[in-house]
Parts: structure tokens; C-alpha cells; sequence
């Protein structure tokens, strides 16, 4: 009898390991074939809530946020690049020459949710930021990849000309702050198993195999 577990993948569309750690958790389940079935669900994280609109240059802000040099900037562009790579996501992070605030972003995931393309929404919002290095706070961009997935784009236009959502994400941001959930990915299982960080598909699998066995 297939076994349905509860995953709740709290991350941020400008996050690397969040791209890295969903390609991860979809390889696993895909191995899992027809043992597992995965009610998964997107929520919200900002890396960076107080980004001004404009955004910020990455190696600046890295510099200043992480107190990295330029080398080792470098060099965990490198290994996330490799990582995503061995998934099947292509990062190409030497367009994502700037750091976003990505607020709206979450809104247009929750109402996503809601609507049941989701996971088809994230998965195009990584791309287009990781992959293509387009901005994630533009609202022709939101729009736009919006009606690319299936959605539509006159609600995603009102959406993001209104405050809709704004405070369902805040308050589903506070609940996993006060969870402690202080850095993503984090993926936490049936509310309460949590695999941090963008951990490789045999850590999902692991874990989905001795979940489901329970």
C-alpha cells in the first residue's frame, strides 16, 4: 500500500541550495516510483526581506552578508554549479549578477497553491533566476512566467498590484521562524522530521523509505 507523506519545503526562489535540495527531494521521489506519494508544499523564506527594490550586486552583497572573498564567491559558485549539474539544473550564476527581494514572489507561489501548479511555478521561478538570470521582483518577469505555467495572468497582474496574500506569506513566514527555522532549504516531513540544508537524493530517499515504513 502506497504511503502518503507530508512534505512542507520551506525556501526562497533566490536561494542555489533550495534549487539544489528540491532537484534532490524529485530525484528521490522518483526512485521511490509508486512506494511514496508526496503531498509537497512550497513555503515561504526571504533570505533577504530588507533588499531594496533596486537589489543589490551578488559579490557585494555576499561579501558583505557572508564575508566572503571573491575566490571563495568563486568556488561555491563552482561546487553549486556542479551539484545542480549532477541533478539536471543548470545554474548559470554568472548572470545572476544581482540579489533580489523576492516577497512577491512568495505570493504568487501561495496563490499558486491554491490553484494547484505549485510545483510548476517554483520550479519556473528558479530557472528563471539560476538558469536564465532574469529578476524575480520584476512584475512583467512574475507575470509572465506566471501564464507560462498554466496560470493566469490577468489574476497574477491583480495580485501583484494589491496587497492579496501578503499576509497569509507573513504569517507563514513568523510560524517557521518560530519553529527555528533560520536557513534553507529546510524540508520537514509530516510535521515533524527535518532534513536540512541541499542535501544529495540518497538523504530523501533514506529518509522517505524509513518514513514510509513507520
Amino acid at each position: 500500500m502506497r504511503k502518503t507523506i507530508k512534505i512542507d519545503f520551506v525556501s526562497d526562489v533566490s536561494c542555489p541550495w533550495c534549487a539544489v535540495g528540491l532537484a534532490s527531494l524529485q530525484t528521490a521521489m522518483a526512485r521511490l516510483g509508486d512506494e511514496v506519494q508526496a503531498e509537497l508544499s512550497f513555503q515561504p523564506f526571504e533570505l533577504n526581506p530588507q533588499m531594496v527594490p533596486e537589489g543589490e550586486d551578488t559579490t557585494e552583497h555576499l561579501a558583505k552578508k557572508y564575508g566572503s572573498t571573491p575566490e571563495q564567491a568563486a568556488q561555491i559558485r563552482e561546487t553549486i554549479r556542479a551539484r545542480g549539474e549532477a541533478l539536471g539544473f543548470t545554474f548559470n550564476l554568472d548572470k545572476r549578477s544581482r540579489i533580489y527581494n523576492t516577497f512577491n514572489a512568495h505570493r504568487l507561489l501561495h496563490w499558486a497553491q491554491l490553484e494547484g501548479l505549485q510545483l510548476p511555478l517554483k520550479q519556473a521561478l528558479l530557472k528563471a533566476y539560476f538558469t536564465d538570470g532574469q529578476n524575480p521582483s520584476d512584475h512583467a518577469t512574475l507575470v509572465r512566467i506566471a501564464g507560462e505555467v498554466g496560470l493566469s495572468v490577468q489574476r497574477a497582474q491583480e495580485i501583484l498590484d494589491s496587497d492579496a496574500y501578503a499576509a497569509e506569506v507573513r504569517e507563514h513566514e513568523r510560524f517557521y521562524q518560530q519553529q527555528g527555522i533560520n536557513s534553507v532549504p529546510a524540508v520537514i516531513l509530516n510535521d515533524k522530521h527535518l532534513i536540512s540544508g541541499g542535501q544529495p537524493p540518497e538523504v530523501f530517499e533514506q529518509a522517505l523509505r524509513q518514513i514510509a515504513a513507520m
